[in-house]
């Protein structure tokens, strides 16, 4: 229902809006962090063999510039989800570096998940 131009506000869920745009950038960071991840696998242990040791440089001129945009895409969303506060420095951190692991975009799926997880619950995220 909607009052003097604003809509109504439940007072159980002050912070409702800002935890379902939190949410979705956190899906939006796991996403990205798949995307990276699966691009970064493919490059280092198929393109680069194929080029290295038969010779077929294709794989990794196609896939090196998609990889090059899937990072670039990785890090401008960890700016975006970190840019909201409430993440402490190791985190960060550990959102930048898993980015240069081979499989390390899979392995940060888990405690994305149970960061959302926990901000549904309404809890403060660890």
């Amino acid at each position: 229902m909607v009052k003097d131009g604003q809509a109504e506000k439940d007072p159980r869920h002050p912070h409702e809006p800002i935890a379902a745009l939190e949410s979705q950038q956190l899906k939006r960071l796991e996403m990205a962090s798949i995307i990276e991840a699966t691009t970064l696998v493919l490059l280092v242990f198929v393109a680069v063999p194929l080029r290295h040791l038969w010779g077929w440089p294709y794989g990794s001129k196609f896939l090196g510039p998609i990889h090059g945009i899937a990072f670039l895409a990785y890090i401008w969303t960890v700016l975006q989800t970190v840019s909201g506060g409430g993440w402490h420095g190791r985190e960060v951190a550990r959102l930048f570096l898993v980015a240069f692991v081979p499989f390390g975009g899979y392995a940060n799926l888990r405690w994305l998940r149970e960061r959302a997880r926990t901000l549904a619950d309404g809890k403060e995220a660890r």
